[in-house]
């Protein structure tokens, strides 16, 4: 079922059904400016172009050149000057939400975490023994 929101670029009401996230004039707006961007791109010369580049030339945004990138529109396969930020640090990516670095990162802070519980867990075993002592004197 379809639900009324404002459009983020132009803060018109539209219909929005989980497939397009602003309204219909502002997606035919970026669907014309794919059609610019991929042009550029899809000339030999431009394929390895940073985004920075393609900013400049087409006048697409970084971010909507972001968002195609990780719709799997653009390929980073086929132009390897694009990619997308990584959520924790900022890095450019081409695939999952986070990069390689703090994946390392996240894993070695869950072992230390794990380390630490199982420590923790020892040491509250280790005081639940019971000492029998000799009474017969």
């Amino acid at each position: 079922m379809a639900e009324i929101k404002n459009c983020p670029k132009c803060n018109a009401i539209f219909n929005y059904n989980g497939l397009r996230d602003v309204c219909p004039k502002c997606f035919k707006e970026e669907e014309d400016l794919f059609e610019k961007v991929y042009r550029f791109l899809r000339q030999r010369e431009n394929r390895a172009a940073s985004i920075g580049r393609i900013t400049e030339v087409t006048g697409a945004s970084e971010s909507l050149l972001h968002k195609w990138v990780r719709k799997r529109r653009l390929h980073p396969a086929q132009f390897p000057g694009l990619g997308y930020p990584c959520d924790n640090c900022g890095t450019l990516i081409i695939q999952g939400k986070i990069c390689k670095s703090c994946t390392d990162n996240i894993k070695t802070d869950l072992a230390q975490h794990e380390a630490n519980m199982e420590f923790r867990e020892a040491v509250a075993n280790n005081n639940k023994k019971t000492y029998l002592s000799n009474r017969n004197n």
